[in-house]
């Protein structure tokens, strides 16, 4: 399991991957990737070392990944995360913390609690989990605006104008 979550050796397949530049998937250089030529399966690096971002990842785990981050990071990345956990942490970001719910949440521990080490099933369950958050967040926004907006698109004497 290790050797898979550095890179080194495909998940699908259990060959060894070939470290190689991105150029070879993407046509420019964004940094060096793993790659399994045989499953199509790759994964990025940290900027300036060998470690790999996650595990390696098909066409159906890019776009599971993908899904998962589109609105797992709708909730790390803004302040809806202390909107749904009112724990406070010091000195955590808001991310960190997000990741700290998240693993709670699945009831894994946080040191592997990383989309990018995560495979379909694991995708699935953070979009499960975090949609209807976003979803139910998102409902309270509009309902909030279209009440303001309503306020204000009264004719002005009915304003008081």
């Amino acid at each position: 399991m290790n050797e898979i979550l550095t890179g080194k050796i495909c998940p699908y397949c259990g060959k060894p991957t070939e470290y190689v530049d991105s150029s070879i998937i993407y046509g420019r250089s964004y940094g060096m990737i793993y790659l399994c030529r045989d499953c199509k399966a790759y994964v990025g690096v940290h900027k300036g070392t060998d470690q790999a971002l996650g595990r390696l990842a098909n066409a159906e785990l890019r776009e599971a990944k993908k899904e998962a981050h589109f609105y797992f990071d709708q909730i790390a990345k803004t302040n809806l995360i202390n909107k749904i956990w009112k724990k406070h942490i010091p000195n955590t970001s808001n991310r960190n913390k997000a990741y700290l719910w998240l693993s709670n949440q699945l009831d894994i521990p946080r040191e592997v609690c990383h989309i990018g080490m995560f495979d379909v099933e694991d995708c699935k369950r953070v979009v499960e989990l975090c949609k209807p958050i976003i979803e139910k967040y998102e409902n309270r926004k509009s309902n909030q605006n279209s009440v303001h907006r309503r306020r204000w698109q009264r004719v002005p004497h009915e304003r008081g104008l």
